[in-house]
């Protein structure tokens, strides 16, 4: 008996997280252009921990100050601040990142006109970052579990860590 409701538990985590990956990815192609390339948050990850990449956060200032990647900088969405690149090589390596890769692929092609060679897309965004289990930081440095999801729609992405609105 036990033993089948292991079973049962581990087709239903497989399925749901399948449907989940479906829906992200048919979003993802129904919304974006393909026009910058996607890392994924494994490769993020390796980068970051070798200090081979710029990590751009393209939400909004709130959603930014309840957890971010560590060590990426603020350039914002709506009040685009590019002045966080005036001190970037045009060839060094920058991952843009939003929620879920949407609003981050606009801002990717932004820089990319600016001369920018190198900039990649994260798949997935913050909300696939915290799915695979990696830390994210408040605005005091501190890891949280919390994860701003933009709206109650959004979070459904959202499947690891507190959802914040």
């Amino acid at each position: 008996m036990k033993l089948q409701g292991i079973i049962f538990s581990l087709i239903f985590f497989i399925g749901t997280s399948g449907f989940t990956q479906n829906a992200l990815d048919d979003l993802l192609k129904k919304y974006n252009s393909g026009d910058v390339p996607y890392t994924s948050v494994e490769q993020l990850r390796m980068d970051q921990l070798n200090d081979e990449v710029i990590i751009l956060d393209a939400r909004e200032s709130n959603e930014y100050k309840t957890s971010h990647l560590k060590d990426s900088k603020f350039i914002g969405y709506d009040n685009l601040n590019l002045t966080v690149l005036d001190s970037i090589s045009r060839d060094k390596q920058i991952v843009v990142y939003c929620s879920v890769g949407m609003r981050s692929e606009k801002i990717a092609c932004k820089i990319q006109d600016l001369g920018f060679e190198n900039v990649k897309n994260l798949y997935g965004g913050i909300f696939e970052w915290k799915n695979t289990g990696y830390p994210v930081y408040d605005n005091k440095g501190n890891e949280t579990e919390k994860v701003h999801t933009f709206s109650k729609h959004w979070s459904k992405y959202l499947k690891n860590g507190e959802k914040i609105y």
